[in-house]
C-alpha cells in the first residue's frame, strides 16, 4: 500500500468517515475502488512517498514515465468532490478531460495531464483501471485496478 508523506498536509482533507464516503460516491455517481479508499481512511490524500509511475509509452512529461503530486482525497478543498473549483467534476469541465471516471491525482503539469479512475469498461458500479490522460486528452490504461497503480509508483530518482 503506498505511503502517503506525512511531511506536508497541503493535499490532506479532513478525517475521512463512512457517511463522507457514501455523500462522494452519491455526488460523483460511481463506486470507489475499496483499495483507494483504504488509502485515504489511513491519510485522506497527500503526497506518496513514490511519485513516478513507469509507462510503455512515451508522456509529454517523460518518454518512460509520468509524474504524480499528490493523491488527492474525499472532502476539504482538495478533495475529489469538492465544489472550490479543485474538484474531479470542475477539472473535467475545466481541461477538457474525457468523461470517464474520476480525476485521483494532481500532477506537476498543472491541469495538461492527469490520472483518473476510469469506469468506461467497468460502470460505475465497477472496479475501475486508472488511466493517464495525457495533453492529447486520450486516456492511456495504466494499470487494472487502483492498487496495482499504487504498486507500479516507484521513487522517481530510480528512473534514469
Amino acid at each position: 500500500m503506498a505511503e502517503l508523506s506525512e511531511d506536508s498536509d497541503y493535499y490532506t482533507g479532513p478525517r475521512l468517515d463512512s457517511d463522507m464516503i457514501r455523500q462522494a460516491e452519491k455526488d460523483l455517481g460511481v463506486r470507489l475502488p475499496g483499495s483507494y479508499v483504504e488509502v485515504l481512511l489511513l491519510r485522506n490524500g497527500g503526497i506518496p512517498r513514490d511519485r513516478c509511475c513507469p509507462t510503455p509509452f512515451p508522456a509529454s512529461w517523460a518518454d518512460d514515465h509520468f509524474e504524480i503530486s499528490a493523491i488527492r482525497g474525499i472532502g476539504g478543498a482538495w478533495g475529489i468532490d469538492s465544489s472550490s473549483g479543485r474538484g474531479s467534476s470542475y477539472l473535467i469541465e475545466e481541461w477538457e478531460y474525457p468523461e470517464i471516471g474520476v480525476v485521483i491525482c494532481d500532477m506537476p503539469s498543472a491541469g495538461h495531464g492527469t490520472v483518473m479512475l476510469d469506469y468506461s469498461e467497468c460502470g460505475p458500479e465497477g472496479e475501475p483501471a486508472v488511466a493517464y490522460v495525457d495533453e492529447d486528452r486520450v486516456p492511456r490504461r495504466v494499470a487494472q485496478s487502483f492498487g496495482e497503480f499504487l504498486a507500479r509508483l516507484v521513487p522517481c530518482d530510480s528512473i534514469s
